[in-house]
């Protein structure tokens, strides 16, 4: 169980949480998305059906230093010192969630303190869409300025991940240098300088800084003919792809929608809209075995 996704993640656990997570049937493990620990309470896991309990121990302090500490191979008081975006990417791309009390100077988040509760992401790559999907989103040799939308929990990143992934190692065309601008570390996940979730052999990853300046350096040092990044919020991300369009280079690019009705009716996404930099966008209907995908081409 060790090699598995969900048995990389049980291995950082406290022993008696651990023992708890090992007798979980196995189709429920295979399903497990994440693992809460909140002080005080009792550890949940996280699947498609919702959250339930596990174990009948409360989660202490303790347990929670020693998770950090466990995934870290460092004491939980140097984790936090620089762990200043909320979060700990592990090896194999997992992510660890700290929620706490924050220590703010100058109006920026230096470290977090007292914490409170740990959400555990298992990371499990899905591989396979892209060469179905890739070639409706081709066209003349090239690459069309796509846009990805569905709500939270959908499988955004997943499907752009494996994008990614498809032109990188030429799954339907011959391969193409692909960027990634991965501001919050979820495509790549990186983890000393590899990427743990995988993202093709012809992909740059610059991670940790926001998607306008990366992009910008993006451009000048690494000369792509693909960017991709996550999660579209503001307008700095928009000047941003459509400087990068300016530049001559394909965007792939997520954002939270509904529907194109909904994505019209917010000020940024109407701009993107608006601006006409997208040339296909990819609705994703429902999740799991149930989700559907639908592309639309933008006149």
């Amino acid at each position: 169980m060790v090699d598995s996704p969900f048995g990389q993640v049980v291995a950082i656990m406290p022993q008696n949480l651990r023992c708890a997570l090992k007798q979980l049937p196995q189709h429920t493990q295979e399903g497990v998305e994440e693992i809460r620990l909140r002080q005080g309470f009792l550890p949940t896991v996280l699947n498609g059906e919702g959250e339930r309990d596990v174990g009948d121990m409360a989660v202490t302090g303790e347990m929670l230093r020693q998770v950090l500490e466990q995934a870290s191979q460092a004491s939980a008081h140097t984790v936090l010192d620089r762990v200043q975006r909320g979060f700990l990417t592990l090896r194999g791309g997992h992510r660890i969630g700290i929620c706490g009390t924050a220590v703010v100077r100058d109006g920026q988040v230096v470290t977090l303190r007292e914490i409170s509760s740990l959400s555990v992401r298992i990371a499990r790559p899905v591989m396979g869409q892209a060469e179905t999907l890739l070639p409706r989103l081709m066209e003349g040799g090239r690459l069309q300025n796509t846009l990805i939308f569905a709500p939270p929990g959908a499988g955004k990143t997943t499907l752009l991940r494996d994008l990614v992934r498809g032109l990188s190692d030429g799954a339907v065309s011959p391969p193409l240098r692909l960027a990634v601008a991965d501001e919050r570390g979820e495509i790549a996940a990186m983890w000393q300088g590899k990427p743990q979730l995988y993202v093709g052999r012809h992909t740059d990853v610059l991670d940790g800084c926001d998607k306008s300046t990366a992009v910008s350096i993006l451009l000048r040092g690494m000369n792509p003919q693909v960017i991709a990044m996550d999660e579209i919020t503001q307008m700095g991300d928009v000047e941003a792809m459509i400087q990068a369009v300016g530049c001559g280079v394909s965007l792939l690019a997520t954002a939270h929608g509904e529907s194109m009705e909904d994505l019209s009716r917010r000020p940024v996404y109407r701009t993107l809209l608006q601006s006409g930099v997208f040339r296909r966008v990819v609705l994703l209907h429902g999740s799991g075995e149930n989700r559907r995908t639908q592309v639309e081409v933008v006149a």
